[in-house]
């Protein structure tokens, strides 16, 4: 194996890309490190998710109290609904920016699963990224934010924020419409002296951009966990 001293070290080397192999068969300090370095993204990676599921929660709880007021009376304006759309948009703004920081811990326990203990298992099917040592050191001497703000976004609209956003929208048209049926729906759309028809076409705009943001086809640059497959595959080799 070649030192890793030497002024010559390739971390793309033959003999070190099979360092999954040593780790099955020799107890090599290398090995060791791995263990609690990936233990310790595991960690980051699963505190991370907490703080996703935490925006979440606060976001569809704020929604319900939001819903439940709106509703409690005729004489309450319909406007807090569009109060609420934004203040969830918040949340998705705060829960896009805190879901960049998670696939970094993601994805970096994917390397080290991918090329490490995956070919520790398998040696004879290699490694998934022939430079993933020499990948994991910059980013440990770097970090680097993986995703996009606009792929964060896509991916939190796709995962909850868009049927949370949508509930609203139709529970406002709703108040606007039958929940007011003796007054024109353009009119009980006015905010003050904002005519109902400039509030319809913000709404309707912004969930168009909305629907751009979510449905546009991007290059996805995300660390992937999971990938469909047939489950029965696995079952019958067990």
């Amino acid at each position: 194996m070649t030192d890793s001293n030497s002024d010559e070290f390739d971390p793309t080397a033959p003999d070190q890309r099979e360092i999954g192999r040593e780790m099955v068969d020799d107890s090599t300090g290398l090995g060791s490190v791995m263990a609690h370095v990936y233990r310790g993204e595991i960690d980051r990676v699963g505190t991370w998710r907490e703080r996703l599921d935490e925006t979440t929660t606060w976001a569809v709880t704020l929604m319900a109290a939001i819903l439940t007021w709106a509703f409690s009376s005729p004489d309450n304006p319909h406007y807090i609904l569009l109060v609420g759309i934004l203040i969830v948009t918040i949340f998705l703004g705060i829960e896009a920016r805190r879901y960049r920081d998670y696939d970094v811990f993601r994805s970096r326990a994917r390397v080290i699963q991918e090329n490490l203990f995956a070919n520790a298992l398998d040696p004879s099917q290699g490694v998934e990224s022939h430079d993933w040592r020499a990948e994991l050191s910059r980013d440990y001497r770097r970090p680097t934010l993986k995703v996009s703000v606009y792929e964060a976004l896509a991916n939190r609209l796709r995962r909850v924020y868009l049927a949370l956003l949508s509930v609203l929208l139709v529970a406002w048209v709703f108040r606007i419409t039958a929940f007011a049926p003796r007054q024109d729906w353009l009119t009980t759309a006015e905010i003050a002296r904002i005519p109902g028809i400039a509030v319809v076409a913000v709404v309707g705009v912004f969930y168009v951009v909305l629907l751009g943001v979510t449905f546009w086809p991007h290059e996805r640059h995300a660390k992937g966990e999971f990938r469909e497959g047939d489950p029965d595959d696995w079952k019958e080799n067990r």
